[in-house]
């Protein structure tokens, strides 16, 4: 079973990546999450590099939060990412969901960015 789930979210992640481009003006949000971790980045993909990073495996969100799958640790990094995107004078980007359902975890985090200043 959780290997069937995990080729459908494959399928979605192509489907999404087709349309979901990353720019250095507007740089594509990536989201991954595991069972005790949620990590995040801005990607452009006309060079191909990260411009800003963050995880619950970051000592500052670390002493936030005791454990990193939960939606506490989710808000806490949706705010990381848009307090480092906008010292990059980041303000637009384009999410992309890597496949995951769009509820709680990612819609936390995307909430709190949204929050802290990033428009998608």
């Amino acid at each position: 079973m959780k290997n069937i789930k995990n080729k459908r979210r494959i399928k979605r992640k192509i489907s999404i990546r087709k349309r979901v481009f990353g720019t250095s003006e507007k740089p594509r949000m990536t989201v991954f999450k595991s069972h005790k971790n949620i990590y995040v980045q801005l990607i452009d993909d006309t060079v191909g590099k990260t411009i800003v990073s963050a995880s619950t495996n970051d000592k500052d969100v670390r002493e936030k939060t005791q454990y990193g799958g939960n939606t506490k640790a989710a808000e806490i990094i949706g705010e990381t990412i848009a307090k480092k995107a906008t010292e990059k004078n980041i303000t637009t980007v384009s999410f992309d969901r890597n496949g995951f359902r769009y509820q709680g975890r990612i819609r936390t985090l995307a909430d709190a960015a949204r929050k802290n200043g990033l428009k998608f």
